[in-house]
């Protein structure tokens, strides 16, 4: 059986991912992508083996798998005509979810999925574990250089000029919650963390402007009555937009190859 897969926003992350599903992936195959400039949208895929369609982002909907990779404006444009066809619905944006979690029961009523790709998460299958039992607390710390910060909202609503940080400064110390409202485009790994351990109020986020970094580090911390865990991860920025990392697209791909592989291993 082949699962169809559509795209929506052809950046660092969806054409990364486009190129590799054309490149061949067992049980699946791309049919359709979406991105705010059609014209080099067209372009970008005019040499795949299997052209893809260009589609406007409701009709991404028509496909099997529904995979969001585009900016945060639009989530609920690729997320909602996905969830109400019931598909499979893989945000990339998982910081997007937060503040909108009614959308679960919504796929649930729909008999849609909402599938989370694990990103620069180091050991969320032992979150997740941990969280079956007793967990008394859940920190992450990011560490980016400061250009990869730039443009945050919460940066701009409190006059923050983070290109003039001049050593490691923390900008940002709250809950997962008001880190995904900040920091959309910066906390994709605190989202998941939070949604696959005690929730984004229990979650703290504590966010680094770091010019001494050339490389997105987390490091996550989980105290539970079953372990304690400690674990960190130093995320190689993309060149395409370095405020995501080259290990997204990868993950995103692991993700989907999981939905059809006969042997799946962790999340």
């Amino acid at each position: 059986m082949v699962m169809n897969v559509a795209i929506g926003g052809l950046g660092a992350i969806g054409l990364a991912l486009a190129r590799a599903l054309d490149q061949g992936v067992p049980g699946l195959r791309l049919i359709a992508v979406s991105a705010k400039d059609r014209v080099k949208a067209a372009a970008n895929v005019a040499g795949f083996r299997d052209v893809p369609r260009v589609v406007d982002l409701a009709d991404l909907a028509a496909a099997d798998i529904v995979v969001e990779a585009a900016p945060a404006a639009v989530f609920e444009q690729i997320a909602l005509p996905a969830i109400d066809a019931g598909r499979i619905f893989v945000p990339s944006s998982v910081g997007q979810l937060l503040p909108r979690m009614h959308l679960i029961a919504r796929a649930a009523a729909a008999g849609a999925r909402i599938v989370v790709p694990t990103g620069a998460l180091l050991g969320l299958d032992a979150v997740r574990a941990a969280a079956e039992g007793d967990v008394s607390s859940v920190t992450i710390e990011t560490r980016k250089p400061p250009g990869g910060l730039v443009g945050a909202p919460y940066l701009e609503a409190n006059s923050i000029d983070v290109l003039a940080v001049r050593e490691a400064t923390v900008i940002f110390e709250g809950n997962a919650f008001d880190a995904a409202a900040g920091f959309p485009a910066n906390v994709n790994v605190a989202a998941a963390l939070a949604l696959a351990g005690i929730g984004p109020q229990r979650t703290t986020v504590r966010i680094w402007a770091d010019p001494g970094v050339d490389r997105n580090i987390h490091t996550i911390r989980v105290e539970s009555a079953a372990a304690r865990l400690t674990m960190t991860v130093e995320n190689v920025p993309s060149e395409a937009n370095p405020k995501t990392g080259k290990l997204t697209p990868l993950s995103v791909l692991a993700c989907l190859r999981g939905l059809t592989s006969t042997l799946k291993v962790g999340s």
